[in-house]
């Protein structure tokens, strides 16, 4: 009998990181959170990029820090943690972490190891941009002129292949390219909800571009994941608010319960 091929989760490493509880407790105590540290588990995982996620569940937080932070300094892996938590906890996060996490994220070493990632992993599938309730590309079109004086650059864009249960929308600064959650490609979530997210992702893609400013280098794009990492500046959130319908496309997710 032929044993059934392996899952691809299972085909890459999970590697448990055993001082990551440690450093994830110091910036517990270091950001002030509320109540009690929870028993943090922590394991490096095999992500395409350099993405981290916490979920926290009754006493235990689950974090997986992306498996190229393998061998990162000490400061990187706590500025890393910090961010998860501030995220969790809804705090501001202090800026000489986040400063600090930057210059690690863009630093030459980290940027081969991303494309390297990459190439070896490969990209997010999805089902392109016409949906059965909303076209992301008449979007994306519209939204570029709006917004961006049509100078953002053609980016592959498509709808998830699976319905994600936390993440909104995606931007991959590697393969360049948009997907959003299926789970808004319905006709009872109205168009500018859809944009919004995918205006979002496209201030992401901005960012990544020569002619944007900033880099977005190594820091994973993910609107409405609470619980993943995504280094959002000050500059970032003003910049998204300038989107016409913020407020009510925002009302709109929370109500549904996908914020």
């Amino acid at each position: 009998m032929m044993r059934p091929p392996a899952s691809k989760t299972a085909r890459r490493a999970i590697v448990p990181f055993p001082g990551g509880a440690a450093i994830f407790r110091r910036m517990f105590a270091r950001l002030g959170c509320r109540g009690r540290a929870p028993h943090f588990n922590v394991v490096f995982y095999p992500y395409a990029s350099l993405s981290h996620t916490i979920r926290l569940r009754g006493e235990e937080a689950d974090a997986r820090l992306s498996d190229l932070m393998r061998g990162a300094p000490l400061e990187a892996l706590e500025a890393a943690a910090a961010i998860l938590l501030a995220k969790l906890y809804r705090l501001r996060l202090p800026a000489p972490l986040g400063e600090r996490y930057r210059r690690f994220a863009d630093s030459a070493r980290i940027r081969r190891r991303l494309a390297r990632a990459r190439h070896r992993r490969g990209r997010r599938k999805h089902t392109g941009p016409l949906g059965r309730a909303h076209d992301l590309a008449e979007i994306f079109e519209r939204m570029n002129a709006e917004y961006f004086s049509d100078r953002l650059p053609a980016t592959d864009l498509g709808w998830s292949t699976d319905t994600w249960k936390r993440q909104l929308g995606v931007f991959d600064p590697g393969m360049r390219h948009i997907v959003i959650n299926r789970r808004l490609d319905h006709r009872r979530v109205p168009e500018h909800v859809v944009a919004y997210v995918v205006y979002h992702e496209m201030l992401h893609l901005e960012r990544a571009s020569p002619e944007g400013f900033g880099s977005a280098a190594g820091l994973p794009a993910g609107a409405g994941d609470a619980c993943c990492l995504g280094l959002h500046t000050p500059e970032f959130r003003r910049a998204e608010r300038r989107y016409r319908e913020f407020a009510r496309a925002r009302s709109f997710l929370l109500r549904a319960g996908l914020w």
